[in-house]
């Protein structure tokens, strides 16, 4: 599991005061570019490869109010599975409380041909750093 913070900032909440539901979509996907980075793979690196993430599904439950000044700690765990795509989920904290949950099932688009790649991880395994890469793909990271 890979961790990382934000803080709310003011012009992300709405009339109610708390945090506007898409900004939980951006908070999650802050936490996977984070992750990536993490392992050594940049956006540009991705881009470069001839390859990106994609979101095939997403859902999100939200469970408490998040608002403005809130530290919010972002883990977000990988499952790889046989196929081509995989699972992220995300789990938005603010101290001990469970704010929002985030699932979403994942994919590796090759940019030339417009599909899928057949093996993520291992695909991400050769963008990075390879020990580093297994390290966060396996649940064994943290960055705060």
């Amino acid at each position: 599991m890979f961790a990382t913070t934000v803080t709310v900032r003011g012009y992300e909440t709405d009339a109610n005061g708390h945090v506007n539901h898409a900004v939980y979509h951006q908070y999650a996907e802050h936490g996977r570019t984070e992750l990536f980075r993490a392992t050594g793979i940049d956006v540009p690196d991705m881009t470069a490869a001839g390859v990106g993430p994609v979101i095939l599904e997403s859902t999100v439950r939200f469970l408490a109010e998040l608002r403005v000044g809130d530290e919010v700690e972002v883990t977000v765990a990988m499952r790889f599975g046989t196929g081509r795509t995989f699972r992220m989920d995300t789990e938005l904290r603010r101290g001990d409380t469970v704010a929002a949950t985030i699932t979403g099932t994942m994919g590796l688009l090759d940019h030339a041909t417009r599909r899928l790649v057949t093996d993520p991880r291992g695909r991400l395994l050769a963008l990075g750093d390879a020990d580093r890469v297994a390290q966060v793909l396996d649940g064994a990271a943290s960055e705060k």
